[in-house]
């Protein structure tokens, strides 16, 4: 066979336009600035100091690995190390000890992103891959929940909180509008105060970064807007059916961590389809998986999980929805 006649595919992420892969990291990294700058304000220390180790700890590993384990020239400088590092920091909370935060790094870049052979090859979010194995092994660090007190508020000595999805999962057996009274009201929940985890608390600052990725062309709106709306439509299937078991729509939406898995973990271009149909099935099962693990299941937040089951399809999305070939032709009528 004549080498010359060869096609080659590179995995993904696959690049349209003139736009290199370092840029569009750097585009995530900038739509992130604020949300990371309100939670710097809303939590004081604890979210630089989260922020810092994450970003710096997967940063080194990507490195160290690529150096010596893999004998690869290191690649750190595209950004995908760097985004990792941060929404695994906006995926935890603001007073998990440094440790911890370490080992989490450790797995995202190594487990989940390095032992794939690196940036295109792996099948799962990084960061999601680290934020469910601390989940796991450390559960009482990963929901113990600060509450944001401002500047001031202190790194591991913070006072903590149930989040409004935590109360809800706890107090099942309460009637929920009686419930409503514990919880936050819906302004308190689209500026963030209350608890949560460091990035995912403040709606207003995941939409604005939504509008800059969309406004610098680094994502599309299928996924995220799939993935919310039908988070909507079942809760409010729900909702409508029983609304003393069931908290309404806009409760799901602006709670826990569903806009910034939407926006910018379900996205990620490695672990995402690339058909507009099979984003929008893709996202689709991103939110009824979400709903079903929050109202049925034993966790409270079902949003890291959906992501990462609905990861798992994306090669099959990908290999039978797919865009029709070039110089088709289309038939009529």
């Amino acid at each position: 066979m004549d080498n010359n006649k060869v096609l080659t595919v590179s995995p993904s992420p696959h690049v349209y336009e003139n736009i290199s892969v370092r840029k569009l990291m750097y585009g995530v990294v900038v739509a992130l600035i604020p949300a990371l700058g309100w939670s710097v304000i809303s939590f004081g220390i604890g979210a630089i100091i989260v922020t810092l180790v994450s970003v710096l700890s997967c940063i080194a590993f990507e490195y160290l690995i690529q150096k010596f384990l893999l004998k690869q020239k290191p690649t750190v400088t595209d950004g995908s190390a760097l985004v990792t590092g941060l929404l695994l920091a906006f995926n935890v909370p603001s007073n998990l000890p440094v440790g911890i935060i370490i080992i989490g790094a450790l797995v995202a870049i190594g487990m989940g992103k390095m032992s794939f052979g690196g940036l295109g090859t792996n099948p799962f979010n990084p960061a999601l891959v680290g934020r469910v194995f601390l989940l796991i092994s450390f559960p009482v660090q990963m929901t113990s929940w600060p509450e944001p007190k401002g500047f001031g508020t202190n790194y591991i000595d913070a006072q903590t909180g149930a989040t409004p999805l935590g109360i809800l999962q706890e107090e099942g057996d309460v009637a929920v509008p009686q419930l409503m009274d514990k919880m936050p009201q819906y302004s308190d929940l689209f500026y963030g105060q209350m608890g949560g985890s460091l990035g995912e608390m403040a709606a207003f600052a995941l939409i604005i970064g939504f509008i800059i990725l969309l406004y610098l062309r680094v994502i599309s709106w299928h996924i995220p807007v799939s993935t919310v709306l039908s988070v909507g439509v079942f809760t409010g299937i729900l909702w409508l059916a029983d609304p003393t078991q069931y908290a309404d729509p806009l409760f799901h939406i602006l709670s826990g961590g569903l806009l910034l898995g939407a926006i910018f973990m379900a996205t990620d271009y490695v672990t995402s389809p690339m058909t507009n149909k099979a984003k929008w099935i893709y996202g689709i099962g991103i939110g009824v998986l979400t709903v079903i693990i929050r109202v049925f299941g034993s966790y409270p937040e079902g949003v890291s999980f959906a992501i990462l089951i609905m990861n798992a399809f994306v090669p099959i999305l990908n290999r039978y929805i797919k865009p029709d070939r070039f110089g088709k032709e289309v038939q009529h009528g």
